[in-house]
């Protein structure tokens, strides 16, 4: 029997190759409505948070609320106005889906993007209805709390030990952690493998692809390949 039924999958960073647009998107956001510009640094930081925690994140010191709101509303119009240039899936990604799907895989999504933004995105990539349960940031807790995975497992009558959650970012890694889950981290998305590794991920993987092969290697190779990443 093999180790995972359901592979839950963050979106921004780890399907979506879409650091690029939402590091664009917020900084000129904050340059809208005057607030002080964000470096790429620090937004792919937050990048994964709901957007009111991502914005609260990178202004602490902020007070005024309307403030805070005013960046909220000012990202949504400038990554809606950056979505005629197309945000592309990472190479792979498609056909490991499709194989995962045919080998009876209940597929997942867990993201901070918000409920629209990612129909929107399931609809251009011809990918809505392809996924078992999807949860966004709007609707349940932001990561890293685990209340999205449990709202998954739920609906999908899964156990967290037979689950795994797939993404780039510490909050991903985190939340599967809080949700009594294993977790992937992908070097390629928003943080950096540092950052992933003091998560404690049972493995790293540098391209989409990879995770294919990881899955299917026996346990024994896995717990060897998660000791080498540490």
């Amino acid at each position: 029997m093999r180790e995972f039924d359901t592979l839950i999958f963050d979106w921004d960073g780890t399907l979506s190759d879409s650091i690029g647009h939402i590091v664009s998107a917020m900084r000129a956001a904050a340059q809208d409505v005057d607030m002080p510009v964000p470096t790429p640094s620090a937004v792919r930081g937050i990048i994964g948070l709901g957007l009111p925690e991502a914005v609260a994140a990178l202004y602490p010191a902020e007070t005024d609320m309307r403030r805070l709101s005013a960046v909220v509303d000012s990202y949504r119009l400038q990554y809606r106005s950056q979505e005629t240039q197309p945000v592309l899936l990472f190479p792979g990604v498609r056909e490991a889906l499709d194989g995962w799907r045919a080998e009876g895989y209940r597929l997942a999504v867990a993201t901070g993007k918000g409920r629209g933004g990612l129909e929107r995105m399931l609809r251009s990539h011809d990918l809505l209805g392809y996924f078992d349960a999807t949860r966004c940031a709007d609707e349940t807790a932001s990561k890293p709390h685990p209340k999205m995975l449990r709202e998954i497992l739920e609906q999908l009558d899964g156990a967290p030990s037979r689950a795994l959650m797939v993404g780039d970012s510490s909050f991903d890694l985190d939340m599967a952690t809080q949700a009594g889950m294993g977790s992937v981290g992908v070097t390629y998305g928003a943080q950096s493998r540092e950052q992933l590794l003091r998560c404690k991920p049972l493995h790293l993987i540098d391209e989409f692809v990879e995770l294919t092969g990881w899955l299917k290697a026996p346990r024994q190779s896995n717990q060897k390949m998660a000791i080498g990443e540490a």
